[in-house]
């Protein structure tokens, strides 16, 4: 994206960056107009830093307004960021693949070849468990949202399609497209019509609670199937990606 607020955001850090991508509800597919913008992505940090005595910003976290609109912006370090993809964690992996791109660079390309051999079936377990994080949050909440809601699907349909395809897909409207959930569109459309349809009617929760339940044993099932492999296999790639990024030319 050439959006010139969020490179000028990107300009200003302190450290090279590997990439910088979207995540939130513009990378699921239902940003409201006012909705804020999550930047996701991984810093280098200097070797000196590393191996000095300091503490090294491992993450980096910044938020603040630009011109009425909210930035959110979260980087880790290159070698957290890795060791996290080795630990069965979707979300980095949804960061490395999202579409809406920021900042990039050739490593960040071959980033997304190595982390393909990244992906296990045990990753249906972060999916399952995020589900089931947003789903308590979701009704213990005394007027119950859709925003949150489409969380939730979103979550089940992204683990679901790993399971079954290894592939990694965040866009709730795309999984819409092979899933053909009768609620999701007009989710979507109550909640980016704004915050006087956002809140879920009492009447509907008896049905969104029948198909968190029917898609997160759904997704068990699908973990139970999937073809994928057990433990990553690139591990030394990675490896030798960090040792690369962190040094510099040799």
């Amino acid at each position: 994206m050439t959006d010139p607020q969020l490179q000028a955001i990107v300009s200003e850090q302190p450290y090279p960056l590997l990439f910088v991508t979207i995540s939130g509800a513009h990378l699921y597919g239902f940003p409201s107009p006012d909705s804020d913008y999550d930047l996701r992505g991984v810093h280098i940090l200097p070797a000196r830093e590393v191996v000095g005595l300091s503490e090294p910003r491992e993450t980096i976290e910044l938020s603040g307004f630009r011109d009425g609109r909210e930035i959110d912006l979260v980087t880790h370090d290159v070698k957290k960021f890795f060791l996290l993809l080795l630990k069965k964690n979707g979300y980095v992996l949804e960061q490395i693949y999202s579409p809406l791109v920021v900042h990039t660079t050739p490593e960040h390309e071959e980033l997304k070849e190595i982390a393909k051999g990244c992906v296990t079936r045990h990753h249906v377990h972060h999916y399952l468990g995020f589900a089931e994080t947003q789903w308590n949050l979701f009704t213990k909440d005394s007027s119950p949202r859709v925003k949150p809601l489409l969380y939730i699907y979103r979550v089940l349909f992204t683990g679901i399609h790993l399971m079954r395809t290894g592939q990694v897909e965040a866009n709730l409207v795309r999984l819409n497209e092979g899933f053909k959930h009768p609620a999701i569109a007009d989710l979507i459309a109550r909640k980016m019509a704004g915050p006087e349809q956002a809140t879920l009617p009492d009447t509907e929760m008896g049905f969104h609670e029948r198909e968190y339940h029917r898609l997160r044993n759904e997704l068990e099932q699908a973990g139970q199937k999937s073809g994928l492999p057990e433990a990553p296999s690139t591990r030394d790639a990675l490896n030798d990606l960090l040792v690369r990024v962190r040094m510099g030319p040799q």
